[in-house]
């Protein structure tokens, strides 16, 4: 662990890069614009709902037929996310994709703490009257899916978790541009300065494996919900809650009951593929599945591969 003076130069300097960037930023664009975003809900048929859970408003897509799939995002992710993996899911299921609160459409809280997230998959779930479900999540949707099937395994039928959170490096260890929420005075600059754009561009850059995949469409997906009034605040107050302890999330896995799938992008940048053992080890009867040619999100990056590993693992029996 570098000493705390060499972490606190490390910051001062992302500080003033930023506001650099800000500064530039402001000369070249005064303002951050984006195009219309949404347009891929309308071309798979399909409209956005909400519903108040647990005192917030939570959007959210319904699609399709068969046994419930609940799908969970990533962090300053959104439904988005499973826009290539939404309609194959459906054909076979009733498909319930979630914005987490802080996230795409739903409510931007200020004081949120991961330990929510599970009250309100669990609270969408009766509001939809929905009794048992399988869980898919991405990264924090991965370590959000673990806690709900560890905690309400009468609920949970089946696992998967894509490149998931909850077993990962302690939050000085994250990825810097995760670290730049944590500080006040960035996130004050972050607020203030048009950099948003850049910021979710370094970032895609870093979770896709194939840079070609960091289209302006998709940037402009993940930059709008950013844009929202509180929408900064909102994220500060989650990286700077302090996180699940380490000991308690393992404690969690290992009660996990659901059969369950682990996928991991086999070039994953933010969460190295050797935690998908980890997970394995703690998850009983686990199974494991690395993707090749994929970051950190393998259901935007290689969907059919997702695809078709979540459906032979499901048909595979359970170690």
């Amino acid at each position: 662990m570098p000493p705390r003076s060499a972490r606190r130069r490390r910051a001062r300097t992302a500080v003033l890069l930023l506001l650099a960037a800000g500064a530039l930023a402001c000369w070249l664009a005064p303002a951050e614009t984006v195009g219309p975003t949404g347009a891929w809900m309308a071309e798979l048929g399909l409209a956005p709902r909400t519903e108040v859970v647990d005192g917030l408003r939570v959007r959210y897509l319904r699609a399709g037929s068969g046994p419930p799939l609940v799908l969970l995002h990533g962090f300053a992710s959104s439904i988005f996310t499973w826009r290539d993996t939404l309609p194959a899911l459906a054909r076979g299921h009733d498909v319930v994709a979630l914005d987490l609160p802080g996230f795409g459409g739903s409510e931007q809280p200020v004081g949120l703490t991961a330990e929510r997230y599970p009250r309100v998959v669990i609270g969408l779930m009766d509001r939809l009257g929905i009794e048992r479900f399988a869980l898919m999540g991405n990264s924090l949707g991965g370590a959000v899916a673990l806690l709900v099937a560890a905690d309400h395994p009468a609920r949970v039928e089946r696992l998967v978790l894509v490149d998931a959170a909850g077993l990962s490096p302690a939050p000085r260890d994250r990825p810097w541009v995760f670290r730049l929420g944590t500080s006040r005075p960035a996130a004050a600059l972050i607020e203030r300065l048009p950099v948003r754009r850049l910021l979710v561009r370094i970032a895609l850059r870093q979770i896709f494996f194939d840079d070609a995949r960091v289209t302006r469409q998709r940037e402009d997906e993940y930059l709008a919900p950013l844009l929202r009034p509180g929408a900064m605040a909102s994220i500060q107050s989650l990286l700077a809650a302090p996180p699940i302890p380490l000991e308690t999330f393992e404690a969690a896995a290992r009660r996990v009951r659901a059969p369950t799938l682990v996928l991991w992008g086999a070039e994953d940048r933010w969460i190295p593929p050797a935690h998908a053992q980890r997970f394995a080890r703690a998850i009983p009867g686990a199974q494991v599945r690395i993707l090749e040619g994929c970051g950190h999100m393998p259901q935007e990056e290689c969907a059919d591969a997702l695809l078709a590993a979540s459906h032979a693992g499901a048909d595979a029996p359970r170690r």
